[in-house]
C-alpha cells in the first residue's frame, strides 16, 4: 500500500510507502490527513493510525516536474491499449504522423498500438487509411503521471490528484 504525500499547500509531491509515512508523521516532518479506516499500525505499546494521505508540514519548494518521454511512459498515459482498438496484446509505439513523413517523437505524436493496426496503418497517417483514435494524445503533467504510477487509487487521494484542494 502507498501513501499519497502532499507538500505544506496541498499539492501532490510524491507517493511514498506506509513505513515511510509513518517515519515522517513519527518525526513529526508530516501531519496526518487521511488514513485507512479499520486498519492500525501497531507497535508492541501502542497502535497508530494507518495512513494514506499525508502533508509535509514545511514547503517543499520543486523545480518544474515534466514527466520523461519514454516508451512505458507512453504506454502508461494511454492505459496499455491500443489507441486505435483497444487491444492489449502485442503493444508497440506509433507515429501519427510517421517519422519518414517528418513525424517527431512528441508525447502529442506517439501513441500506444497493437502491432496489427501499426501494421494496417503502415508509413501513412490513421486517416488516410481509416483509423481514428480512442482518444488523443497530450502530454501528461505530473499529478496525472502519479495517477497512472498507482495502480489502486484511493478514494481519499482523488481531491488532491485533481487539483480541487485549496491550502
Amino acid at each position: 500500500m502507498t501513501v499519497l504525500v502532499l507538500n505544506a499547500d496541498y499539492t501532490p509531491l510524491s507517493v511514498c510507502t506506509v513505513e515511510r509515512a509513518f517515519l515522517l508523521m513519527y518525526l513529526t516532518k508530516a501531519d496526518l490527513i487521511s488514513e485507512v479506516k479499520g486498519k492500525k499500525l501497531r507497535s508492541v505499546d501502542d497502535s497508530y493510525p494507518y495512513p494514506s494521505v499525508i502533508k509535509i508540514r514545511q514547503y517543499i519548494h520543486v523545480p518544474y516536474k515534466g514527466v520523461v518521454l519514454t516508451r512505458h511512459n507512453v504506454f502508461k498515459r494511454d492505459n496499455y491499449c491500443c489507441q486505435y482498438c483497444g487491444s492489449g496484446k502485442d503493444l508497440t509505439l506509433d507515429h501519427l504522423i510517421p517519422k519518414s513523413k517528418g513525424g517527431k517523437s512528441t508525447w502529442t505524436n506517439l501513441v500506444t498500438a497493437c502491432k496489427n493496426c501499426n501494421a494496417t496503418k503502415g508509413d501513412y497517417k490513421p486517416e488516410e487509411v481509416g483509423l481514428s483514435l480512442v482518444k488523443k494524445p497530450i502530454r501528461p503533467s505530473y499529478v496525472m503521471f502519479l495517477r497512472f504510477s498507482t495502480k489502486l487509487l484511493s478514494d481519499d487521494w482523488i481531491p488532491y490528484l485533481e487539483h480541487k484542494v485549496s491550502a
